[in-house]
């Protein structure tokens, strides 16, 4: 028997859901057929973000966070505490149970928007058909007049060093640690792998993090990068850059493995002993056995399925958004393409803005950036001024003894449209966003510098950086001219 839709959706990670929920609000028939299974064999929705990514690592980011606060930084305000001791086990039933609250909150949404679902792996067979196939081995076809894609990705893994998922692990494996590992090594220094190797530093583990590139973060800003690294190596993270994995070797019994990692620098061949190993040197598209190949839908070099900027395919019928199609690899980006392409269906006229997709790396202090940085215009020939806040002057951050970082905002020599901007600090991610909206509306740093922030506010640092660029910064910002 085969089932008739508008739509349907392979995928309920952010991607898939938002597109989901949107078409069902627009009054079209949708089903949204997702595959993942938790520990229980029951189908749950959300992706990686809300099963094994985004959200269970933002929970332990917090605990360890308020752990090393109240180890350390109690003592600053007057708190005395006594001994303080990390519950692994509790921390970890705390995350999953913050996971189990969101992901059963995309169900109901989905049902409250009237999009059926169904568990099993979808595979594209026609430009009109998807067939499902339950965990029970069942198929059902489902016939639809417009598909969407949004499978998402998974962990890359690399041949020197294979996933066991007891002592070598990916970010997954990473979420479900027992204890704290005396001795741990991150392959990556990336989000991924900064946010993980922080988690288990604050918790008492000795960090070290191999990254094969020369450079340290090479997508921030250098002088945001420069300072990350500084505060990073000052918490006890030990990052080793230029550092290439070429193998790996297990020892020791079956209940306290360690391995042995290889790698190469500049100083030559080295090797160093972990008690557990997080491989996070990127992600790939998910696309295996995703279509018919038959169907001519395009790949790129990478893997991606090939879209233009409305996320529409080759195949007038088929669309692919989220981590599957080019572009940063993030939740919200997903989000915005999952809602376009729906609103598109409805003959709406929506379209992302790809040049204003915010990142955020959620260590601490946080590390946000959105628009372009000094490298990429000194490249492009654009002249610019620069306005600097370290957090180091703000009354708010001193207050809460949270005062490491800066904001850095970039803004166009010539016309004052802001271009950039850069933050390290506390709530990084928070303030960015506020330029973020500034920027959509192609506002200039005077608009900032003339805007009212409440006092004493962490934002009052993104106002004196837009005022630091005109050279009018009240609180010892620093304006730099490139032109």
């Amino acid at each position: 028997m085969t089932k008739e839709y508008d739509v349907v959706v392979i995928g309920s990670g952010p991607a898939g859901y938002h597109a989901a929920i949107r078409c069902g609000q627009l009054g079209f028939s949708t089903a949204c057929i997702e595959k993942w299974q938790n520990k229980d064999k029951k189908t749950v929705f959300g992706g990686t973000c809300l099963n094994v990514g985004c959200i269970p690592s933002k929970a332990l980011l917090d605990t360890s966070h308020k752990f090393i606060e109240a180890q350390h930084d109690f003592e600053t305000h007057g708190i005395k505490v006594s001994a303080v001791n990390i519950d692994v086990p509790a921390m970890i039933e705390r995350k999953d149970q913050v996971v189990k609250q969101l992901t059963s909150g995309v169900a109901g949404l989905l049902s409250g928007n009237k999009v059926d679902t169904y568990s099993g792996t979808g595979k594209v067979t026609s430009p009109e058909t998807v067939a499902v196939s339950d965990p029970e081995g069942e198929t059902l076809e489902l016939r639809a007049k417009h598909i969407i894609i949004a499978a998402g990705s998974v962990p890359i893994e690399i041949p020197p060093t294979p996933i066991d998922q007891n002592t070598i692990v990916d970010s997954t494996g990473a979420l479900e640690f027992q204890e704290v590992p005396k001795r741990l090594g991150v392959i990556g220094a990336g989000v991924i792998g900064l946010e993980l190797g922080s988690v288990w530093a604050r918790l008492g583990a000795d960090v070290v993090v191999l990254e094969a590139m020369e450079g340290f973060l090479p997508a921030v800003d250098r002088q945001i990068a420069k300072e990350a690294a500084k505060i990073f190596t000052k918490q006890g993270l030990q990052i080793k850059l230029g550092a290439r994995v070429t193998g790996s070797k297990l020892s020791g019994g079956k209940a306290k493995k360690s391995v042995t990692v290889e790698y190469t620098d500049s100083d030559g061949e080295q090797k160093a002993t972990f008690d557990k190993l997080i491989v996070a040197v990127g992600r790939k598209p998910y696309t295996e056995g995703l279509f018919d190949s038959s169907l001519g839908i395009e790949l790129d070099e990478r893997g991606f399925i090939k879209v233009d900027e409305q996320c529409a395919t080759s195949i007038p019928s088929i669309y692919a958004c989220g981590d599957v199609v080019r572009g940063p690899m993030l939740a919200h980006k997903g989000m915005e393409e999952g809602i376009m392409v729906a609103e598109r269906l409805a003959g709406k006229k929506a379209q992302v803005n790809y040049e204003l997709v915010p990142s955020v790396i959620y260590t601490h202090p946080e590390i946000a950036w959105v628009g372009k940085n000094e490298e990429e215009l000194k490249a492009a020939g654009i002249d610019y001024n620069v306005g600097v806040f370290p957090f180091a002057a703000s009354g708010r951050a001193l207050a809460a003894n949270d005062s490491e970082g800066m904001v850095k905002i970039i803004a166009d020599a010539a016309t004052d449209r802001i271009l950039g901007c850069h933050i390290i600090g506390p709530s990084a991610a928070d303030l960015m966003q506020q330029v973020v909206i500034a920027m959509e509306f192609s506002a200039s740093a005077e608009d900032l510098g003339l805007t009212m922030f409440s006092h004493p506010t962490l934002s009052e640092a993104v106002h004196e950086a837009a005022l630091a660029s005109l050279g009018h910064a009240i609180h010892i910002g620093n304006r730099r001219r490139r032109a």
